[in-house]
């Protein structure tokens, strides 16, 4: 496997209105502080070649919001590749969580850059239901089209795929 590889899970739910929910993440850290559109994620992470993207997915969900993934069938998203060459894997989950319950796992990194001192950020500085078209909006651009796929998935009617399966 060569290149970055990421994997999440795409929590989503009907809203009040009827419409397709989406829990999102803003991405924390000085980069990100001030921006909207394009720093709001699918709780993700990179994995490497020894594991398996569904297992990364929900590691990954438990390290960004601390919490427990839901349990239910899911529907795989496919891949994307974003703008800086990494591939990432989804799989959507129909369950509702409450964002106020996340506690994001951390990262380290010197700040300001140069200046010798390193600082501790938030993974996620913040995670909230979007519906699916303000998440477009504001989402990572290659990751726009889970929410599309998860858009045609839930106008179809069709079933849910089921847990992955260990091959």
């Amino acid at each position: 496997m060569s290149g970055r590889r990421s994997a999440g899970l795409l929590l989503h739910r009907r809203g009040a209105d009827g419409g397709v929910e989406v829990l999102l993440g803003h991405m924390g850290g000085p980069f990100f502080a001030r921006r909207g559109a394009g720093a709001w994620t699918i709780p993700k992470g990179e994995y490497d070649g020894d594991e398996e993207p569904w297992a990364a997915a929900l590691r990954e969900f438990r390290e960004e919001l601390g919490l427990e993934p839901p349990d239910g069938p899911v529907v795989p998203l496919g891949e994307v590749r974003q703008a800086g060459g990494k591939t990432v894997t989804a799989w959507a989950l129909e369950a509702d969580l409450d964002p106020a319950a996340a506690v994001p796992g951390t990262f380290e990194m010197e700040w300001p850059r140069g200046s010798g001192r390193v600082q501790v950020f938030p993974e996620l500085d913040r995670v909230a239901w979007l519906p699916l078209g303000r998440a477009a909006e504001v989402i990572v651009k290659a990751q726009a089209e889970f929410l599309r796929r998860l858009a045609e998935h839930s106008a179809s009617g069709a079933p849910h795929a089921g847990e992955p399966r260990d091959e």
